[in-house]
């Protein structure tokens, strides 16, 4: 099972992870969080770097920050052109659809906030000692291209949610109800494929 987390800055991702890991059997969890691509990475196919951290089979992965941050972030920031970001989520539903046919599970979540809320949110961690590590320079510049953001995962997310992989969308303004949301996403997709036909 792959586990994708991605969404607005704010809206509780690293929260929802920290709870998958302590809901779960650690033994059979691996978490991985991406940034930006090493020179390495850069000189090997696209999806190389998920590829090598995908979980065996029976183990359960969860990929903060996936292979849609890099395509988003490029087009909201204008150094990728619409054709370019077009042809990447086309891959990416090659790649996503290669993966269920090999048997794997996928649960993609995208967090929101909206735009009022998440600037209180990143001013209340900014204020708070014990949080404000988690507010970077990139953070607040994101922030003023909120809008150009959410154009632009809006058109993500349509074109990559599909009938073997879509999107489940959480409100992360009530911690409470992301945690159940999330929760519930988590073991209706566990149940489902534990209960179905075994994948071919």
């Amino acid at each position: 099972m792959v586990i994708l987390i991605n969404g607005v800055h704010g809206a509780g991702k690293g929260e929802t992870v920290n709870l998958f890991n302590e809901w779960m059997d650690p033994r059979h969890i691996h978490t991985h969080a991406f940034g930006a691509s090493t020179e390495a990475e850069l000189a090997r196919p696209e999806m190389w770097r998920f590829w090598q951290a995908l979980p065996p089979k029976g183990h359960i992965g969860i990929f903060f920050g996936s292979w849609y941050s890099d395509p988003i972030l490029k087009r909201v920031m204008g150094s990728e052109k619409g054709a370019r970001f077009a042809h990447r989520l086309e891959r990416i539903r090659h790649f996503e659809r290669m993966l269920v046919a090999e048997g794997a599970l996928i649960l993609k979540l995208w967090f929101h906030l909206s735009k009022k809320t998440q600037k209180a949110r990143l001013e209340k961690l900014s204020k708070d000692p014990r949080t404000a590590w988690r507010v970077g320079k990139d953070d607040r510049r994101h922030y003023k291209h909120y809008d150009e953001f959410i154009t632009v995962c809006e058109a993500a997310l349509r074109e990559t949610s599909t009938g073997e992989a879509p999107w489940h969308i959480i409100e992360g303004a009530d911690p409470s109800y992301r945690a159940l949301t999330a929760g519930q996403l988590l073991l209706d997709a566990l149940t489902a494929r534990l209960e179905g036909p075994a994948p071919s």
